[in-house]
């Protein structure tokens, strides 16, 4: 009986312990099931009713598995991550902390889940603006997810994706972009292309592309992302309201009012809905939809929205978090809009403190907050507090620059320079004001110096680290980018044929993304050296470029701007305030004087501009009005300020970059008789590019191409052949435009360039000739080496220009590719200029279709000879019809073949500025050459020689096509002994002036 009583004791122990067992695992399956319904919430956006079943889950599974099982450690994560969306920092920063301490303990064995946790604390300081917190954890958890899964794991590109969004935030761009680049290529890889994370993805790179003016970059990513997310998560997720504000922002940026206000409005209420009125995101939404009402002088709906957005931030972040001086500074561009200058004042300050206490004195922000400051200083009339809140944001914008410039592609540099023309204009419009306040000139001077022409000077840096400083690596990527820069321009030229209009399109824009990626690609590695020879600084460019004058001469900047009033009357919305695009001129002495000069409207200006220019192109036309008007407009103003002085170094800008000043005419004389001009880019090409390499001697003359000769059939570009349904109708109509005109005159035959080069040679024996059909594209684009001189004497193009006459050296009939209807307006520039040479030959009128001219074939576009190696070259001759024209950009120079060569390293360059006579080029290049063998410096050669031409030739169509851009020191390319003696040959027949 005794046993058998034990026996049963040991059943019903047995079955209580089974039916406890069972108790526990119905309560961690409930706390599963919780789990798993937080989850699936949070998915959804719906984070209060995520954050109730998470409590529930940790509760649960404390009770059951004790306080310190990795399952506990998941619960903690899952809720410090929803307060976190929620916009409760306060309260996500225990349960994260402690679930990262449980996975960090030395019993814990799941290296990912520690990652997990490192990643989301991360991700919580970035928000809270601990970013020296936040970078560490990153770090440490990318470590880990790349040696645990490897490095293409989603998870490893979140990691990427979280430090690159610190990155960004610390104004750090250039090393954020690769990462989010990298981050989506692992995305879009391993979950599809339309995952929630891919869009993640895109928006974080857009909205770096955005913060660097790119806007055309930024918009096709944001719209994917936004689509992506509404087809995965719903047109009411908090993240579909995210894409919308970004869009929205976007469209604000570019003024783009009607677009973004509807995109704003509904990114608020998804965001109200799904988040609660308190959240972080509501007020990003409120401060830009405020914006975008302040912009159209809406005031009355923009201040309660700025208002209720800064109150939310304040008190979801705390009182010093750079949100907070984000909506600080929106409600006080607001007061200061409407003349509330008081109220605005106090705002400014504490944004300012705001930043420089969270992101460091040298943020882009902090250079926007002083910008801010300065101009509301300017506006209540407290200049001497105003300047230097300027030139500090200055100077921290031009380190900006030089930081990020160094990754850029052309393009990418460009949209840049464009984003950060803003603030340069408002300095010109202040010198405007204050004309003669000293340190208002020398800070508009400054910006011109450093800012002006800049993307030709960075594209050349480019090309010198990479043609003297790379490994070989490196210069055959440049190699793969000038074989696809032919691709490109053969494309652009040849008859498509049979090209179908959206596949043509379609491949032009391949090819293009594919050269900026490469240009990308160089930059980034050639970066490191260009930093060492950087420009100087702020402070003392002014200085280094007045020492590098002359004594007896000035530098003459001319500037065209866009005015940005320093003081809108109270109420005008930013909207409607356009300004008027002016020119002003800033004049430097050697010793750093300066002098500037308000020269009016533009309109006017370039009018008189253009009337010449097609004046003086024309030989049989009147010229001389054109020539006064334009002189009593653009030189007559800035004689008081020159004094004595007749030796002028120009940096023109806008259209007066086409005309010749030697040309204006101020009734009595012509300027080439009183003064000297020197053409820069910029006063900065004062301070001339280091050579690293020795220059060069030899002479290499192209001249007389033979247009009838057949050139072998070009090799097959890699992509194959491509089938095409119909010919574009612009694209059609420009080939048989252009083929009519061969067939009926052909290229014309260039007899002056051949004795041009002989009469060269006669002068410099040793120079090498290659002429008729020797004198081919394939020559000029495998120079062997950089040669000392560079002649060029042929056919020039610039489309869009009217037909040339026939004894010109230029090509008719290419106006058509410039009609509205026929090229795109963004067509790249260097691909609508350039030179004929041997090989473009015209069939006869029976021809067939196998016969037409290959014209990409002997047609070498400025695309093309920017990469050329011309660094040792000291002057590049284009003896050629409209060599100087192209696309002009404010600020930036011409684009078209003078840019090209620069690019390519030329020191000097001489160019045309319209269609040029053939014989009485051949003329004007012969006096030139022998000036220079006299010793004359290199535009002074070129003065001499037109001054010369104007004895028997006196209107100026035919001698003052020419200018020369760039140094103007004399050649240094022969031996002693031959240069004396070639001199004298010279000097026996002097110029006269």
């Amino acid at each position: 009986m005794q046993v058998l009583k034990w026996m049963l004791v040991g059943m019903l122990c047995c079955g209580a312990a089974a039916a406890d067992e069972g108790r526990l695992d119905a309560r961690l399956q409930q706390a599963q099931a919780a789990y798993d319904a937080a989850t699936k919430l949070q998915q959804e956006g719906r984070y209060a009713e995520a954050l109730v079943q998470g409590e529930q889950a940790l509760a649960l599974r404390e009770a059951v598995l004790g306080s310190t099982h990795p399952q506990v450690a998941s619960c903690l994560h899952l809720l410090g991550t929803l307060h976190q969306l929620r916009g409760d920092y306060e309260q996500a920063e225990p349960p994260l902390q402690r679930a990262l301490q449980l996975r960090d303990a030395p019993v814990s064995d799941d290296p990912l889940a520690l990652a997990d946790s490192l990643s989301s604390l991360a991700n919580l300081y970035t928000e809270q603006g601990f970013f020296g917190r936040a970078m560490p954890l990153y770090q440490r958890a990318l470590g880990i997810r790349e040696a645990t899964l490897g490095e293409n794991h989603p998870d490893v590109a979140d990691s990427l994706n979280g430090m690159a969004r610190l990155d960004a935030k610390l104004g750090a761009y250039s090393r954020a972009e690769p990462l989010y680049q990298r981050a989506l290529a692992i995305r879009e890889a391993a979950l599809g292309s339309n995952h929630p994370l891919v869009a993640t993805s895109l928006n974080n790179l857009a909205n770096l592309y955005r913060e660097q003016g790119s806007y055309g970059r930024a918009e096709p990513l944001y719209q994917r992302a936004l689509a992506i997310r509404e087809a995965a998560l719903g047109s009411h997720h908090p993240l579909v309201a995210t894409s919308l504000d970004n869009l929205a922002n976007l469209y604000r940026d570019q003024g783009l009012y009607g677009r973004g206000q509807p995109l704003g409005e509904r990114a608020l209420a998804i965001n109200e809905a799904a988040l609660g009125p308190k959240h972080p995101d509501v007020a990003r939404t409120l401060d830009i939809l405020a914006s975008l009402y302040a912009d159209q002088g809406l005031y009355s709906r923009a201040e309660p929205l700025f208002r209720r957005a800064l109150a939310i931030r304040q008190a979801a972040l705390g009182n010093h978090h750079p949100d907070v001086a984000y909506s600080l500074t929106s409600l006080a561009g607001l007061y200061k809009a409407q003349g509330f200058y008081a109220r605005a004042e106090p705002l400014y300050e504490q944004a300012l403190s705001i930043r420089e206490a969270a992101l460091g004195p040298s943020h882009a922000l902090v250079a926007e907050a002083l910008n801010n400051l300065g101009q509301l200083r300017l506006a209540q009339q407290r200049m001497e507090e105003a300047l230097p809140l300027l030139q500090r944001a200055f100077t921290i914008s031009e380190q900006r620059l030089r930081h990020e410039a160094l990754d850029f592609s052309e393009s990418r540099l460009d949209s840049f320079l464009q984003f950060l023309r803003g603030d340069e204009e408002q300095l010109y419009t202040l010198l405007r004001a204050h004309p003669d306040n000293a340190q208002v000139q020398r800070l508009a001077l400054t910006a011109v110096l450093l800012l002006k022409g800049r993307s030709v000077e960075e594209a050349a840096d480019t090309s010198r680290t990479i043609y003297q400083s790379l490994g070989a690596q490196d210069r055959g990527t440049f190699e793969r980018l000038r074989d696809l820069r032919t691709q490109l321009s053969s494309l652009a030229l040849q008859d498509p044929g049979a090209l179908a209009a959206t596949d043509y399109q379609s491949r032009l824009k391949q090819l293009d993304a594919q050269g900026d990626a490469l240009e990308t690609d160089l930059a980034r590695r050639s970066a490191p050296l260009r930093a060492l020879t950087a420009l100087p600084s702020p402070s003392e460019v002014v200085d280094r470029v007045a020492a590098a004058l002359p004594k007896d001469s000035a530098l003459v900047e001319f500037v065209s701007y866009r005015e940005r009033p320093l003081l809108r009357p109270p109420g005008a919305p930013e909207a409607s305030q356009p300004g008027q695009l002016r020119y002003l001129a800033l004049v430097l002495f050697p010793d750093a004087r300066i002098r500037a000069s308000d020269l009016g409207p533009a309109e006017p200006m370039e009018l008189a501009a253009s009337r010449l220019r097609d004046a003086l192109a024309r030989r049989d036309a009147t010229f001389q009005a054109s020539a006064q008007a334009l002189y009593q407009m653009a030189f007559r103003p800035l004689e008081p300020l020159l004094g004595g002085t007749h030796r002028l170094f120009l940096s023109p800008d806008g259209q007066l970059g086409l005309v010749p000043f030697a040309a204006l005419h101020d009734g009595s004389q012509f300027l080439v008789d009183t003064y000297d001009f020197t053409y820069l880019t910029a006063g900065k090409d004062l301070l001339f590019r280091t050579q690293d390499r020795a220059l060069s001697g030899s002479v290499v003359v192209l001249a007389d191409p033979d247009f009838r000769a057949r050139l072998p059939e070009p090799q097959a570009t890699r992509g194959g052949a491509q089938e095409w349904d119909e010919p574009p109708p612009s694209l059609e109509r420009f080939f048989s435009t252009l083929r009519a005109d061969v067939v009926e005159r052909a290229w014309a035959p260039l007899p002056g360039t051949r004795q041009e080069a002989e009469a060269i040679q006669r002068l410099i024996p040793q120079a090498q000739l290659f002429l008729g059909p020797e004198a081919t594209k394939e020559r000029l684009l495998r120079l062997p080496s950089p040669p000392g001189v560079l002649h060029l004497a042929t056919h020039g193009f610039f489309l869009g220009d009217a037909p040339a006459p026939e004894d010109s050296r230029g090509v008719g009939h290419f106006g058509a590719l410039a009609d509205e209807n026929l090229a795109p307006r963004s067509a790249n520039p260097l691909l609508r200029s350039g030179l004929v040479l041997a090989g473009a030959r015209a069939p006869g009128p029976q021809s067939s279709g196998a016969e037409r001219p290959q014209l990409d074939s002997a047609l070498v576009t400025a695309l093309e000879l920017a990469g050329l190696d011309l660094w040792g070259t000291q002057l590049v001759v284009l003896s050629a019809c409209d060599t100087g024209r192209g696309e002009v950009k404010l600020g930036q120079g011409v684009y078209g073949l003078r840019r090209a060569l620069v690019v390519a390293g030329a020191e000097t360059v001489v160019m045309s500025l319209w269609k040029v006579n053939d014989k009485t080029t051949r003329e004007l290049m012969e006096a030139y050459y022998r000036n220079l063998l006299a010793g004359q410096g290199r535009a002074a050669a070129l003065r001499e020689a037109m001054r010369t031409l104007r004895q028997t030739q006196p209107h100026p169509h035919y001698w003052a096509p020419f200018i020369a851009l760039g140094s103007d020191a004399p050649l240094h390319l022969f031996k002693p002994g031959l240069q004396s003696a070639l001199g004298e040959a010279g000097a026996a027949r002097p110029a006269p002036r």
